[in-house]
């Protein structure tokens, strides 16, 4: 087994899938997996490279702002709209869903734009990145069904 190698395409997939960019990477956790790559390690090298994509969100977010109204910019106003509103309801809980494949990358560029502190930014979105693959690594070996 090529275990460089492995590694450095799972950190980049879960990298990129935490950006606004279309990836995925838990196909990539579970392949490695099957193929019998220690599955602690699996875990830590995606939690890293999700959870540092994530920032990459948040600094963007930080910085949005003034390109807003664009025709580049990647979301509505509406969009931008609803997801302050649901920060705002929920507060920086609401982090705790940024592994979710449909929202998760938003909200953790509005957590930027709002002006979250980093360290609670990176707390909270490290437990719900890592809690996601350690879920999926326990499928994965049929220990969870």
């Amino acid at each position: 087994m090529e275990i460089l190698p492995a590694y450095l395409g799972l950190f980049a997939s879960a990298f990129v899938a935490a950006t606004l960019l279309p990836a995925q990477s838990e196909a990539v956790l579970v392949g490695l997996q099957l193929a019998g790559y220690p599955v602690v390690a699996l875990v830590i090298i995606a939690s890293i490279g999700n959870t540092l994509g994530a920032v990459v969100n948040w600094f963007f977010g930080r910085g949005i702002e003034r390109f807003q109204g664009s025709r580049w910019f990647p979301a509505t106003p509406e969009q931008m709209q609803r997801a302050t509103a649901w920060y705002h309801k929920w507060g920086r809980w609401s982090l705790l869903l940024s592994w979710a494949p449909i929202g998760g990358d938003a909200l953790t560029v509005v957590a930027g734009v709002l002006r979250e502190p980093l360290w609670s930014f990176l707390l909270i979105v490290t437990i719900a990145k890592t809690g996601r693959y350690i879920i999926l690594a326990l499928m994965t070996s049929g220990l969870m069904s």
